[in-house]
């Protein structure tokens, strides 16, 4: 019983894995295939936009991974295909972008967000140091609280 819930805990995980290339959309020449593959997966699916067109079961990833594989078969290379993609749909449908200066801020943008928190926790423990934050009790203060807390009033 153990090994059959270990074995379907194992397809589930396996599962996601499974591509969207309907097998009509395949290409008899594995080497055309393999490349087509490899263009698919790094072009955005532009109705998801968190996949890749290889991945995304939308209509539009459909049309554009047979585009990628009409293109191939024209005799295009892996980046003529890849520039008349983007340059009909602009540089969004890439997964990965180039780094330009475009987009500069994309690809620094989390170093900056790091370098920016670290500089305000240096500032924060600089400026006011935890020892000093809080004020200190008066041995008078210190006994009122101490008879709130018993339950005693003023």
């Amino acid at each position: 019983m153990r090994s059959l819930l270990l074995a379907l805990a194992f397809l589930c995980l396996v599962q996601p894995a499974a591509r969207a290339v309907q097998p009509d959309e395949v290409l008899k020449n594995p080497a055309l295939e393999q490349r087509a593959r490899e263009i698919s997966g790094g072009l955005r699916c532009l109705v998801c936009q968190n996949q890749s067109i290889d991945d995304s079961n939308a209509p539009l990833a459909r049309d554009l991974r047979l585009l990628v594989r009409e293109r191939l078969t024209a005799g295009d290379s892996d980046k003529a295909v890849i520039n008349f993609v983007v340059a009909r749909y602009g540089e969004f449908v890439l997964l990965r972008p180039p780094f330009n200066l475009h987009t500069l801020l994309l690809w620094t943008a989390p170093f900056l967000i790091l370098l920016g928190g670290a500089a305000f926790v240096w500032r924060l423990r600089r400026v006011a140091p935890p020892s000093e934050a809080a004020p200190r009790l008066t041995e008078e203060e210190r006994q009122r609280l101490d008879r709130l807390l018993q339950g005693e009033r003023d």
